[in-house]
């Protein structure tokens, strides 16, 4: 396993951490979050409708289209109708930003990127986006502090991408106030995946109500976490 070339590695000014593994950050992102939430096996049994995803930290997006590839390439009878992919970031990337940044997956990603980029808002003057994706889809980017931002949310969600920096670096996206929405908003048996195995992120979701596993990570790291809703947590 290689890394990926320097110039390619994009760090955070605000974080002193990087985006997305020095490996590969579009398999890194498939084997902790896709495969960390069982997807798209999930999607096959899901009986709803609309199956929500919920994103702590969008960054470039390399998650979303990760996801979106996925969904797109399986068969429209073993996947739900429709899907909605909610994402919070605090210091949102610029369009041009983020194609110089992704343009390492362009042949991977293909018309996913081209179709992202195309959408993903110009102005970013606005703190919440509401973007149709395909007709099947739907993109809501929540620029801001989650923990300022999380608690407004109304929507259940099915599924959850844990991707903030890493709490050493970012300790405020692995907040309490984070976790106890996530119980809040999770529908029974809600899926989690993260690329942390940090005692207190466990203990804190465990608190809340979620059953977490440590599961084999990806390149360097040994560790990651995985786990459902379980609990019937309340904040009253």
């Amino acid at each position: 396993m290689n890394d990926l070339p320097r110039a390619l590695i994009l760090k955070s000014e605000h974080y002193d951490d990087v985006y997305f593994s020095v490996h590969d950050g579009l398999a890194e992102s498939r084997h902790v979050f896709l495969q960390g939430n069982n997807l798209p096996e999930r999607l096959e049994a899901f009986e709803q409708e609309s199956f929500t995803i919920c994103e702590t930290g969008f960054g470039t997006g390399l998650n979303f289209l990760s996801f979106w590839q996925m969904w797109k390439a399986q068969k429209e009878e073993n996947r739900p109708k429709r899907f909605k992919y909610i994402s919070f970031e605090k210091y949102p990337l610029t369009n041009e930003f983020i194609k110089e940044n992704l343009s390492y997956w362009e042949e991977s990603l293909g018309e996913v990127l081209k179709q992202y980029l195309d959408i993903y808002p110009a102005g970013l003057n606005q703190k919440k986006y509401i973007l149709p994706v395909g007709e099947d889809g739907e993109l809501i980017l929540v620029f801001g502090d989650v923990n300022e931002e999380m608690p407004k949310l109304q929507d259940k969600v099915d599924c959850w991408f844990l991707d903030g920096f890493k709490p050493s670096c970012n300790p405020d996206m692995w907040s309490e106030t984070v976790f106890q929405n996530m119980a809040r908003l999770s529908n029974s048996d809600a899926s989690f995946a993260t690329f942390t195995a940090a005692g207190f992120v466990r203990r804190g979701l465990e608190r809340v109500g979620f059953d977490v596993r440590k599961v084999k990570g990806y390149g360097r790291k040994r560790e990651m976490c995985i786990g459902t809703y379980k609990g019937r947590w309340s904040c009253a």
